[in-house]
């Protein structure tokens, strides 16, 4: 499996906020994206999901970003960690698991989930809320992982738990993209965004001009 992603850019209220990226990855390798705040991370993890409307193209085992195969390929990690508060731990491991397959005990157990299975997700802490949204990359048995910051909130055991697991998908031949900060541990290779153009010529939206005036 290869993943191709050939000048992905995006704008935002006529804005560059993303400049053309271009970048391939094998089949149980993974990319740490760097660069300083503001760079595109975040950014080109929510394009590469389909979030965003791009210019360029990606594909992944001939499947093109955007289309549903494409999506069936990846599982995503952003700064919120989608749980249904009003569910248990438990209940909403056992939900995702009805979605994605897979055993939600076993994911409860991998972060050290168990103890606190019947407690309303809602009133976990921060970094319980991180390590639940985290489990359910065990069950989406998806080959791509795009993670933004996915260790936000964790300490530094639960940090070595995730990389662990992150290092096992890895070696059973999966992808990943890692927007991170720090040293996972893992043998990542680096890949360093810079700020896009932000000449005045870039900037079109009549809103930003005053043209709709």
């Amino acid at each position: 499996m290869e993943l191709i992603v050939d000048r992905i850019g995006c704008e935002r209220g006529g804005r560059r906020v993303l400049g053309d990226v271009s970048l391939t990855l094998q089949a149980g390798h993974g990319i740490a994206l760097r660069g300083p705040n503001g760079v595109g991370k975040s950014t080109l993890i929510r394009a590469l999901c389909g979030l965003l409307p791009v210019t360029g193209r990606a594909e992944l085992d001939g499947r093109k970003l955007g289309s549903d195969e494409w999506t069936d390929l990846i599982a995503y990690t952003g700064h919120r960690d989608a749980i249904k508060s009003v569910l248990t731990v438990g209940e909403n491991l056992r939900f995702w698991a009805a979605l994605h397959g897979g055993d939600a005990n076993a994911a409860l157990d991998r972060f050290d989930l168990m103890p606190i299975a019947d407690r309303p997700a809602g009133l976990c802490s921060a970094g319980q809320k991180r390590r639940l949204g985290l489990a359910r990359l065990v069950l989406s048995q998806r080959p791509l992982w795009l993670l933004d910051e996915p260790t936000v909130s964790l300490d530094a055991e639960h940090t070595r738990i995730f990389g662990d697991i992150l290092s096992t998908h890895l070696d059973t031949g999966g992808l990943a993209i890692v927007a991170t900060h720090i040293d996972l541990g893992l043998a990542l290779h680096p890949h360093v965004l810079t700020p896009p153009s932000t000449a005045p010529e870039d900037v079109s939206d009549p809103f930003l001009t005053g043209d709709y005036l």
